[in-house]
């Protein structure tokens, strides 16, 4: 799982275009959305896209959505939860 979320961090990092971040700027547990990382709703939406494309799954809800984009770690469990 650990290396899953390193994977996970390098891709929000390239699709984001986080220039100067790297993989250990951020935490596991660190919520994506607000003022840390101060992601907003197109990067909601560039994440979406990143979960279709490079692992197959699709969010059925905005709910949902909320719940898996809240951390690294929330990610990873729902990659490793839908396989």
């Amino acid at each position: 799982m650990e290396e899953l979320k390193g994977k996970l961090k390098e891709e929000i990092i390239e699709i984001l275009n986080l220039e100067g971040m790297s993989p250990e700027d951020i935490g596991n547990d660190q919520t994506l959305f607000g003022p840390e990382l101060g992601l907003d709703s197109i990067d909601a939406l560039e994440l979406i896209v990143l979960l279709e494309k490079n692992y197959g799954l699709k969010l059925k809800s905005a709910e949902q959505g909320k719940e898996v984009f809240k951390s690294i770690d929330s990610m990873a469990q729902f990659i490793e939860a839908n396989k």
